[in-house]
């Protein structure tokens, strides 16, 4: 067993986010399973960067409420209570509603040759706005 002190949490890199966001790391990838774990805190309209997971990424929602969207632009409205699975290999993006933060556990496998994210470009406004 092992105890962890708590992690600070920090704002989410520019180049990763559109809006005001908030991680706190649950836990890092390291042998044997490679989990990587955070509470991420959306302000309203917050999301991240298009973004892809080779082994696939579980949001699980806290609170407010926190839109998932693909490529294709198909986009779930999650809640608090609510887990969303976002399959490996697909591109996608989350974040809060326009006018409601969201938090949420995002849980990502990574593997020792990659952190288990490849980030993609911004979610345009547009984007955005039409998946809201």
């Amino acid at each position: 067993m092992e105890l962890i002190p708590i992690t600070p949490t920090g704002k989410g890199p520019a180049d990763r986010f559109t809006g005001d966001v908030y991680v706190t790391q649950i836990s890092s990838p390291r042998a044997p399973s490679y989990l990587s774990a955070g509470i991420v805190h959306f302000t309203p309209g917050a999301r991240t960067n298009w973004h892809v997971h080779p082994n696939g990424q579980t949001l699980h929602v806290l609170e407010g409420i926190a839109l998932v969207g693909t490529r294709d632009g198909t986009v779930v409205r999650a809640q608090a209570g609510e887990t969303v699975v976002c399959p490996p290999g697909a591109d996608h993006w989350h974040g809060a509603a326009p006018d409601t933060l969201a938090v949420h556990i995002a849980i990502v496998v990574a593997s020792s040759d990659h952190n288990g994210t490849d980030w993609l470009e911004p979610v345009t406004d547009q984007t955005y706005l039409a998946a809201a």
